[in-house]
């Protein structure tokens, strides 16, 4: 392709693009009230996120670590290949 040829494709695709509207944003407003309930959550949300992801961590950990176990070379000192 030419140079021209490309640019127009480009040209005619960022209108399409524009027209469409694809790039639109919702227009919703948010209340001081909501706005202050919202920071107030946080950190309780945070607290119970870490407390999740540290208790999904422990149950990978005990389950690789069982599976490790069972694999080479901790088996070949125990001789039971």
């Amino acid at each position: 392709m030419k140079l021209k040829e490309t640019i127009m494709i480009a040209i005619a695709a960022l209108a399409f693009m524009l027209i469409t509207g694809i790039a639109k944003a919702d227009d919703k407003t948010i209340t001081p009230q909501e706005f202050v309930s919202n920071v107030v959550e946080v950190p309780g949300k945070l607290v119970k996120f870490i407390g999740s992801e540290v208790d999904k961590t422990k149950e990978y950990q005990a389950n690789s670590w069982a599976e490790m176990k069972t694999k080479w070379p901790f088996t070949m000192f125990k001789g039971n290949q």
